[in-house]
């Protein structure tokens, strides 16, 4: 016989732990509970017993298991909880510190609940930055929080950091902030020339703490650092200092709380896919100083290799943008408007119809042109001398064919290169007169390497281009190249250092620091006089420049570096007996010697058939066309992140200018997110 107390043991107390908003400390509160209780009667009786508090922002946080128990419906049977589960009643919106690319630290309300790729896609909206996928979390490395102490500890004055405070925002979905920041038909517009918000617009802010602090302070750069700041901050000084760095990035498909993010901790929000999709000085002014701020900060800390030529480049532009910006009054240069594609043809359209002549750049786009031209070209091999050779070359179409002689030109060329695919870097010392093009061409084993090399300015700007646009599958008749072009030739005359006779008599009357400038290694190698000169020299080429298109000519000059979008990794593939660096970037893989710094071998993700990772013993295992697979644990990170590296460059691949396209989010975490 069964007495009725034995009905009653299917219930049993199950104790909460509650965070309270007004007070510091937490309460435990036990409840009576059965397994066939939803989560939301849990939540429900908890709010009975503090009906006077706002309880809409609270969820249960399983402590144990690490996750949260947001499916409301689901019973406490269904989700595993027992007695000795340990809750926690927490707000899902908490305070985060993130430092910005511009050293700049804004405090806001972040979901510590929703996974990080949704997360970030909030705070961009609150921000103001289009595109959010290419940006992400990264928690700063050891190397970076022990430099920061020691220089707190050696400064005499207690350092007081400044913080953009916008508490009083909110992350959350459909709050008012964000749709009036962030809107697919009312985009808030920026003065291309100086990247503050147009009159009309500024209304959309609405009540964002943007607004009451100055909307605009994310468009400016801060002033140049100091050379003992410089100093003092960290260095990488090989690959393996490199690949530690990326070992922080938050995983995307989960949560703050799930990765032990601490309320008010400080994140990093960084750039972490280098495919920077759609660029417009309209609307993107704080999405494009930010990336032209940790470009900067790239260069300085010499996170990314370039020559002393291209160092004082970057200089010349760094002075130019903090001169302009720290006038109370840009100057009013003039600049040409950005004509949409459709909107120039449908002009064109216009002017036909009505009998005038319309510009032609638009029409016969069905007869593709073709560049036929004296290079010279150079095949590496072991143990042979740099020796150029001359061919007539003729490029159509996405492939360029060269043949011995122009006169053999309609017989059969020597070799025909297809450029589809192909990996361009440009080979280019203008003061040395050299204008060289390497073609790294995808074979089943890695790369190919071809070099060209052409006469002069000109030739070298119509090729590289017809090698840039060949490559992503477009061909000359694309409306892209003349500007391409134009593009290719204003770096090239930034490069070309003219002295100027005004140079040596400005010297004296400039207000200029140049070790803030440059790296501290370059600023060792010069005197302070003659590296001012110097920049001075390179700053004749844009001294004209607006700020927007000094900072758009900055992150050009920063891509095309041969190192550019290149995140090292440490990692040990499979049957190999010494660890090897990982280099990944949009379009391949890279295995780098890691101790000569040596490229060893190239895998484009063109020719990925398929990758995965066993979780077990977390290992990658990625196979590619013609049967070659490759294999390789993580060593300076965990593998989950190199998988999500691959993964969101194949879906950042998938994106168009579709004004109403909105991101797949379930396709980014099936190509992302694994089988943990």
């Amino acid at each position: 016989m069964l007495s009725s107390g034995d009905f009653t043991s299917a219930s049993w107390e199950l104790v909460v732990r509650v965070d309270h908003a007004a007070e510091e400390q937490q309460t435990d509160i036990t409840l009576r509970v059965s397994g066939d209780l939803h989560v939301g009667g849990v939540m429900l009786r908890l709010w009975n017993r503090y009906i006077a508090q706002d309880w809409s922002d609270f969820a249960l946080w399983w402590e144990q298991k690490r996750c949260w128990l947001l499916k409301t419906h689901w019973t406490l049977d269904k989700c595993g909880v027992q007695a000795d589960a340990k809750l926690l009643f927490t707000p899902q919106h908490k305070m985060l510190r993130l430092r910005l690319p511009n050293a700049k630290t804004v405090r806001l309300r972040v979901s510590f609940s929703a996974v990080v790729f949704k997360a970030v896609a909030d705070i961009c909206k609150v921000l103001n930055i289009r595109r959010p996928e290419e940006l992400s979390l990264l928690k700063p490395s050891s190397d970076y929080c022990k430099k920061k102490k020691k220089r707190e500890k050696n400064s005499k004055e207690p350092v007081m950091e400044d913080i953009l405070n916008l508490e009083s925002s909110s992350t959350s979905s459909g709050s008012p902030i964000s749709s009036g920041l962030y809107s697919k038909t009312m985009t808030p517009t920026y003065d291309p020339i100086n990247g503050t918000p147009a009159l009309s617009t500024m209304t959309w802010f609405g009540d964002s703490p943007l607004t009451e602090q100055n909307c605009s302070v994310l468009a400016f750069s801060q002033p140049p650092p100091s050379p003992d700041v410089l100093a003092d901050m960290f260095q990488p000084r090989s690959l393996v200092d490199k690949a530690k760095m990326n070992a922080g990035w938050l995983d995307s498909s989960r949560s703050l709380m799930e990765q032990s993010i601490q309320e008010d901790e400080q994140l990093l929000l960084r750039f972490k896919y280098y495919t920077f999709f759609d660029l417009n000085p309209k609307y993107d002014a704080v999405r494009i100083n930010q990336l032209y701020e940790q470009a900067r900060w790239a260069i300085l800390l010499e996170e990314i290799d370039c020559t002393e030529e291209e160092m004082l480049i970057f200089a010349a532009l760094q002075y130019h943008i903090s001169k302009l910006s720290l006038c109370a009054e840009i100057q009013d240069f003039a600049t040409k408007s950005e004509v949409d594609e459709v909107e120039a043809a449908l002009s064109s359209l216009e002017v036909t119809l009505e009998g005038g002549k319309a510009d032609n750049t638009l029409e016969d786009i069905t007869d593709i042109p073709k560049l036929a031209d004296y290079l010279k070209l150079f095949r590496p091999k072991k143990l042979m001398l740099k020796a150029f050779k001359q061919y007539w070359f003729v490029f159509k179409d996405t492939s360029i064919a060269y043949f011995k002689n122009k006169e053999l030109e309609q017989g059969e060329p020597i070799e025909k290169l297809n450029i589809r695919g192909c990996e361009i870097v440009p080979d280019v010392n203008v003061s040395g007169r050299k204008f060289g093009i390497k073609l790294l061409i995808p074979v089943a084993d890695g790369m190919n390497e071809v070099y060209l090399r052409c006469d002069h300015e000109d030739q070298y700007a119509r090729w590289m281009a017809a090698c840039i646009l060949a490559s992503k599958g477009k061909t000359m008749a694309d409306s892209s190249y003349q500007p391409e072009v134009v593009s290719i030739l204003s770096f090239l005359k930034m490069k070309n250092r003219n002295s100027s006779p005004l140079v040596a008599s400005s010297l004296e009357n400039i207000d200029m620091n140049p070790e803030c400038l440059v790296s501290p290694r370059c600023a060792k190698k010069h005197k302070s006089k003659q590296l001012a000169a110097r920049i001075l020299e390179a700053h004749h080429n844009v001294a004209q420049m607006p700020l927007v298109e000094a900072k758009l000519q900055f992150i050009q000059a920063w891509q095309s570096l041969p190192e550019f979008g290149l995140t090292y990794y440490l990692v040990r593939f499979k049957g190999s007996k010494k660890d090897d660096i990982l280099g990944v970037s949009y379009n391949r893989l890279i295995r780098i010697d890691a101790v000569t710094g040596i490229p060893v071998t190239t895998w484009r993700f063109a020719n990925m058939k398929q990758w995965n990772v066993n979780w077990e013993i977390r290992q990658v295992v990625i196979e590619f066309d013609q049967n070659v697979f490759i294999a390789f644990t993580c060593l300076s990170a965990d593998c989950k992140i190199v998988h999500e590296y691959i993964g969101g460059y194949i879906f950042l691949s998938t994106r168009s200018k579709d004004q109403n396209e909105t991101l797949d989010e379930d396709l980014f975490h099936k190509l992302t997110g694994g089988q943990d």
